[in-house]
């Protein structure tokens, strides 16, 4: 399956932004098809990228090797047990819907090989970070085909346990609007200071993504790095331990435990 046909139902900004990173990395759009109810979604998505389109999901995943299920959890049952009379036993599905579990989608599936990810909405701006799980029925050249789909728009990192991707959803599926707040935060404590908004703004995320590059590029983890900018009795040191006397490190704890708590919640909620 060195080039799989992927059919995505669902054509929405996340759907969206897979098609637009496999085109990027040279897939051919005769490899490609996406299913969406909304006549403009479709044409919509037809013109970016090239690739045909269908009311159907039925249609839209006749002759794939991998179906992409891209519509929200909510309706993620009625659209599964309607698709399953078109399935055929070797087609990969690949889920990115949150809080759906993999027996869940067996139930309305049937015995079909399954990835279950969990992307973030950077992947919009192919700068995602993405948890993938596979069930036993799933070749290795599935995973490659599952794994080349979500790295063109990101990192893909494999986990041992379905489990797992309650943490990746605290992490990393979350983890964007932790920053946000920050950024948040820096800005209007910055404009607190006296600076004007915009320069206040722009000096955060401009800090926010140098710090960024950093990290990834660096042969040293953060805490080193973060060592290595705080200077004793300086001006850094001074706003580090401000954080850590507000209990900082136990409260990042405890936000993301609550995410990964609640995304738990929320698969037992959508699995009836």
């Amino acid at each position: 399956m060195s080039t799989p046909r992927i059919a995505f139902i669902g054509a929405g900004n996340m759907a969206a932004s897979l098609i637009g990173g496999m085109r990027a990395q040279g897939v051919d759009a005769s490899r490609l098809t996406a299913s969406a109810p909304g006549a403009d979604t479709r044409q919509r998505i037809s013109d970016a990228y090239g690739i045909a389109t269908f009311e159907d999901n039925a249609a839209a995943v006749a002759n794939a090797d991998v179906i992409v299920l891209a519509v929200k959890p909510q309706a993620m049952k009625a659209v599964c047990e309607a698709l399953r009379p078109a399935l055929h036993p070797a087609q990969l599905i690949v889920s990115i819907a949150a809080g759906i579990t993999c027996d869940s989608l067996v139930a309305w599936l049937g015995e079909q090989p399954i990835v279950r990810c969990m992307p973030n909405t950077p992947a919009l701006v192919r700068q995602g970070a993405s948890g993938l799980y596979a069930t036993a029925r799933v070749t290795a050249e599935q995973k490659a085909a599952a794994e080349q789909l979500l790295a063109a728009v990101g990192l893909a990192l494999w986990l041992d346990s379905e489990a797992q991707l309650d943490a990746v959803t605290a992490v990393s599926g979350s983890g964007p609007a932790y920053y946000f707040l920050l950024m948040e935060a820096m800005t209007q404590a910055g404009e607190a200071l006296g600076l004007p908004r915009e320069i206040a703004a722009r000096l955060t995320l401009q800090t926010a993504l140098g710090a960024a590059q950093m990290a990834s590029s660096s042969d040293v983890d953060a805490a080193e790095l973060r060592r290595r900018v705080t200077s004793p009795a300086g001006t850094t040191e001074a706003a580090i331990k401000a954080f850590q006397a507000g209990g900082f490190e136990a409260l990042v704890e405890q936000a993301l435990g609550a995410a990964a708590h609640r995304s738990k919640e929320l698969a037992e909620q959508l699995s009836h």
